[in-house]
């Protein structure tokens, strides 16, 4: 077991993490890249997990034990409904949790409480954690620039987008190494050609945990330009302090918020068409009907289950969006 090695089940105050001396790890991120997540869904389920459960919850699970984590921090609300049984689990299991808790209505003082007590348990300040904001938002303007390139000049595709901007969530772990490999692909990327896409679409909802959608939307001549979580977890807007930095955060608040954003980026963006990806046995599909109702915009509802490429149901109704949409 690594005790400077913490794991985290979604996007987190990470700065908190680095000033205390430890390496976050986005156990989402190493399940859904990993060799065979398929299989470490089952690992889950042979460990006793229903089938009829979220299969991320599953595979974050699997993360935690194999990576061999000092600790864990789970975000309580704002997140997944699942995660207080599985912090119960991972506990019963030796593993050391942090609750971490975003308010529902962004109520400033819960949030500065909760962003205290996360540096407290941690034994750090929140003036250290703010020190760690100004080395984080260099990198994070960085990965904003790639971004850029990807829905105004089409010299980034839609998937290297994604994986810079979700990669945000805890910088590998390295921010040094990410922010120098960021680099590097952004000076690339601008010696590129652009070529953009003849349609434009969005992605909101959590991210997709089909392994194959942006390679499969290309060859229907439509890519990604506007990556709804992804993007938040990059922390697009200037702020000042920690505080103002994740009470802006849109994805761990109420639908209506996380709406504006969608609708103020979608028209800066051209897009013209949204997929909402749902989660199989996640509460948020609840939210479809909302999003739906106020977007403006075109919207395909696409739900998976588990790991690995689309099914072909799945690509037919893709293909008659698009189809739709070039229309």
């Amino acid at each position: 077991m690594d005790e400077r090695l913490v794991g985290i089940t979604t996007t987190v105050p990470v700065e908190v993490l680095f000033a205390s001396g430890h390496r976050p790890l986005d156990l989402n991120n190493v399940f859904i890249t990993s060799p065979d997540p398929a299989a470490m869904v089952e690992a889950a389920e042979r460990a006793g997990f229903p089938r009829s459960m979220c299969a991320w919850v599953k595979g974050i699970y699997t993360a935690a034990r194999r990576r061999g984590v000092g600790a864990v921090v789970a975000v309580v609300q704002g997140d997944c409904s699942n995660t207080h049984a599985l912090m119960e689990i991972l506990e019963s299991e030796g593993v050391r949790v942090v609750d971490f808790a975003y308010p529902y209505k962004r109520e400033r003082p819960l949030l500065a409480a909760q962003l205290g007590r996360l540096a407290e348990r941690f034994g750090t300040t929140l003036d250290a954690a703010e020190e760690q904001k100004g080395r984080l938002d260099a990198i994070r303007a960085t990965v904003h620039e790639i971004d850029r390139l990807g829905w105004e000049t089409g010299q980034v595709t839609g998937g290297e987008s994604f994986t810079w901007q979700v990669n945000c969530s805890d910088f590998l772990g390295e921010p040094e190494r990410f922010g120098a490999e960021a680099r590097a692909f952004l000076d690339a990327a601008k010696g590129r050609e652009g070529a953009k896409s003849p349609v434009r679409l969005g992605m909101v909802g959590v991210p997709p945990i089909c392994t194959d959608l942006h390679e499969r939307l290309a060859e229907m001549g439509a890519g990604v330009v506007f990556h709804e979580v992804a993007r938040q977890f990059a922390m697009p807007g200037r702020s000042a302090t920690l505080l103002e930095q994740y009470a802006g955060y849109t994805y761990p608040y109420d639908v209506f918020f996380r709406i504006e954003d969608i609708v103020r980026e979608c028209r800066r963006r051209e897009v013209q068409g949204v997929i909402h990806y749902v989660q199989s046995f996640c509460f948020r599909q609840l939210q479809d009907r909302l999003i739906r109702e106020r977007v403006g915009l075109p919207v395909l509802t696409l739900e998976c289950d588990r790991p690995g490429p689309l099914d072909g149901a799945s690509r037919t109704r893709l293909e008659a969006f698009v189809e739709m949409l070039r229309g």
